[in-house]
């Protein structure tokens, strides 16, 4: 006698290749020849109803003959209705659960909710509609609705005079770069967890061999974080990276433009008499953050030449000169590669160079920049600082103090 695993293999073999009517004549040839309890059997084992099956068998005994018509399956107005037919709110109540802040009642259950199809079809039932999570998935596609990731196209308001801040920015760099003074552009990378964690992207391997790393991304306390602050020279494409092992400080910052300094734009620029930063508005080198000009005081002290920094206009860090000639290539040559060491971290950001001749340097950092220090009015006061004319607080140049009478290089 045939099992119920042997049926439904058939039917599987068979399915591809019958209709509704052969299907269900086909389940009832398996009943008859199987004999008292056919019907369950093959029910059981097709997933076709008992009361299909004994409907084929009425056909196969002649009690019911199909329809009088060509090619016809079903009579006239035959087969079960769709309950969007007969249940007329039920895509109304399912796009305001969907959209409840456009078209539905802002205090929707599931407005603070991920609404899944399986919780919309939850809550519609519980609004008294026969439903299942799979007719809703089929609503809502009909509906237009598709799954979606967040895009990234609102900047926000933007400031009125953020197109002239480029312009001023522009109108500096040319400037230096006429007299072949250094204009540098700056800021922090994304921080990185040391370790064997997953890194975004793919590199090549023998098939069937990925590189095992970890499930969960937590923090290995003697390993700790990556921190890599980097300087870009806009005229000579080419980069200093900084990997500092403790925390994002001003400090840390203004450690990282003055070991490019001595290891690189010494070298580049031997006849420089003044510096141009260009830097994003916040985070360790903000306009607002006295410790950085505080620090910037101490470089240009040192330097015995004028730093003038220029901020971006608020909203605009990816307009950064550095983020897309340095860190989004230092980025695509590590991807799919653990970030296993800081020795790792260095060596793949130096390796990292581009068609158009992009170098860069590394080096790790690993002095202490402890969070919180407090700046005092008079440290303040001490800078020797002078604002342009044009959004002082974006635009300023910091004069070392033992030419303070001197106000020639001021942007």
């Amino acid at each position: 006698m045939n099992s119920e695993e042997e049926i439904r293999q058939r039917f599987e073999l068979l399915s591809p290749h019958l209709d509704e009517r052969t299907r269900r004549l086909a389940a009832a040839a398996e009943a008859v020849v199987i004999g008292f309890g056919g019907a369950t059997r093959v029910a059981r084992a097709t997933g076709i109803s008992r009361l299909a099956i004994g409907r084929g068998i009425k056909e196969l005994e002649g009690s019911s003959e199909p329809h009088p018509g060509s090619r016809r399956i079903r009579r006239p107005g035959g087969g079960r209705k769709r309950t969007v037919d007969t249940d007329l709110t039920l895509k109304t109540d399912l796009e305001n659960l969907v959209q409840p802040t456009e078209r539905g009642e802002p205090e929707s259950s599931l407005r603070w909710t991920c609404k899944s199809v399986r919780r919309l079809a939850e809550e519609l039932k519980r609004m008294g509609h026969r439903t299942s999570h799979r007719m809703v998935a089929e609503l809502l596609h009909d509906l237009g609705y598709s799954l979606q990731a967040n895009s990234k196209t609102l900047e926000g308001a933007s400031h009125p005079d953020r197109d002239a801040q480029f312009e001023h920015i522009n109108g500096q760099a040319q400037e230096y770069h006429a007299t072949r003074d250094p204009v540098i552009s700056v800021d922090t990378k994304k921080k990185e967890l040391v370790g064997d964690f997953k890194n975004g992207g793919r590199e090549l391997r023998p098939a069937g061999m990925p590189e095992k790393v970890r499930v969960h991304d937590f923090l290995i306390p003697e390993l700790g974080r990556a921190i890599p602050y980097g300087v870009y020279d806009l005229a000579t494409n080419s980069g200093w990276v900084s990997v500092g092992v403790d925390h994002d400080t001003s400090t840390f910052a203004v450690e990282a433009i003055r070991r490019w300094w001595n290891s690189m734009g010494r070298e580049r620029y031997p006849q420089a008499q003044r510096l141009l930063i260009t830097a994003d508005g916040g985070g360790s080198n903000g306009s607002r953050v006295r410790l950085w000009k505080v620090e910037l005081q101490k470089l240009a002290d040192e330097l015995e030449m004028p730093i003038t920094v220029s901020h971006l206009p608020p909203g605009t860090s990816k307009w950064n000169k550095i983020e897309h000639r340095l860190f989004s290539f230092i980025s695509q040559n590590w991807r799919g590669k653990p970030l296993i060491s800081h020795e790792v971290i260095v060596n793949l950001i130096a390796a990292t160079t581009t068609a158009t001749g992009l170098k860069v340097r590394a080096e790790l950092d690993t002095a202490a920049y402890p969070i919180g220090r407090k700046v005092s009015d008079q440290e303040v006061a001490d800078v020797n600082l002078h604002c342009n004319s044009f959004h002082g607080e974006w635009n300023y140049t910091i004069l070392p103090r033992e030419k303070s009478g001197s106000e020639m290089f001021i942007s």
